[in-house]
């Protein structure tokens, strides 16, 4: 049996966005991805709730973001009783153990990585692959957890190897960026989850 390769894509996706799907595309080509499974977290830990639009609002802009492209958008986290990313890749590799998993992760979420739960042993389950976002790219390559994680550093070039690798292991991949952002989305729009809530209120 083939293994397939899936890499995980974790955010808030409040709301999901073109900028979130750009660079899933071009991380399924430069790793070789089967597909990519969007994680849409229930509640990140280390960002205000103020301003959070409520899953099922966030699930379904992603869901409906990911159409026609092979992206699985889930709410899996909630599913699993996971709040941690370690929970949840523990959970994820027992439940799938015929699966591969690469993490994804903007380069702003490499520079905040020393302060998430067990953030060594998230590098220890599984290859991270790093997408750089100017201009977060300098400040997060000089981050505390680059300090430990850059003896593990692998060659762009490799990166369709990743699972031949042995963890840690993190790659750092370049792409045209894309200048969304969901912030500047939901100023322009702050009413935008009620589109996706199929019992909100109509005016």
């Amino acid at each position: 049996m083939v293994t397939r390769r899936i890499g995980l894509l974790g955010g808030s996706f409040n709301p999901a966005h073109r900028g979130h799907r750009g660079i899933t595309l071009a991380a399924m080509r430069a790793l070789g991805l089967d597909e990519v499974w969007w994680l849409v977290s229930p509640g990140n830990p280390l960002k205000p709730k103020a301003g959070m639009a409520p899953l099922a609002a966030r699930l379904a802009s992603a869901r409906a973001m990911a159409r026609r492209a092979p992206i699985r958008a889930t709410a899996i986290e909630a599913e699993l009783g996971t709040r941690y990313t370690i929970d949840t890749l523990r959970a994820l590799k027992v439940r799938y153990p015929h699966l591969r998993f690469v993490w994804l992760m903007g380069a702003d979420n490499l520079g905040q990585f020393h302060r998430w739960r067990d953030w060594r042993g998230i590098a220890r389950t599984v290859p991270i692959a790093v997408i750089a976002r100017p201009p977060y790219t300098s400040k997060a390559l000089a981050c505390r957890a680059m300090g430990w994680l850059g003896r593990y550093q692998r060659r762009p070039d490799q990166a369709k190897r990743w699972t031949t690798w042995s963890v840690p292991a993190l790659v750092l991949l370049r792409f045209r960026p894309d200048p969304t952002s969901a912030t500047a989305l939901r100023a322009a729009d702050p009413d935008w989850a009620r589109r996706y809530l199929p019992h909100a209120p109509k005016e």
